[in-house]
């Protein structure tokens, strides 16, 4: 750096720095703007391929649900069908309706015998 400067004038280092500070300048300067000259026509291409995608994703949603409500009616077919299902179906409807009546049970106990003791 000072190999630059050596043997130069006052003005002339004034000068050079002068001119480092304009080159500095001249970097922030904003640039003339480029416009892109396919932009509508990128704009309505990718739309395109928005509406494209949506319409396959809905497509496979539709074939998924079809396919889920298919099977659910199979399931349900192949259920009633079954009179072994059915007695297991039964049972188990019971056994669900007992254990709600017992904890209904125990919950009332419990309240009355909280009420015994704060009352």
């Amino acid at each position: 750096m000072n190999a630059i400067f050596k043997g130069a004038t006052f003005s002339d280092r004034m000068k050079t720095s002068a001119e480092a500070k304009k080159a500095l300048l001249a970097k922030f300067k904003p640039k003339p703007t480029v416009t892109d000259p396919m932009f509508e026509q990128r704009e309505a291409l990718r739309l395109a391929e928005v509406e494209r995608v949506r319409a396959e994703r809905a497509a496979a949603k539709a074939a998924a649900r079809e396919a889920a409500e298919a099977a659910e009616a199979a399931r349900l077919e192949a259920l009633a069908n079954d009179e072994a299902a059915q007695l297991d179906l039964k049972r188990n409807e019971r056994k669900e309706r007992k254990a709600m009546v017992k904890a209904q049970a125990r919950a009332k106990r419990e309240q009355k015998a909280a009420a015994r003791r704060n009352g």
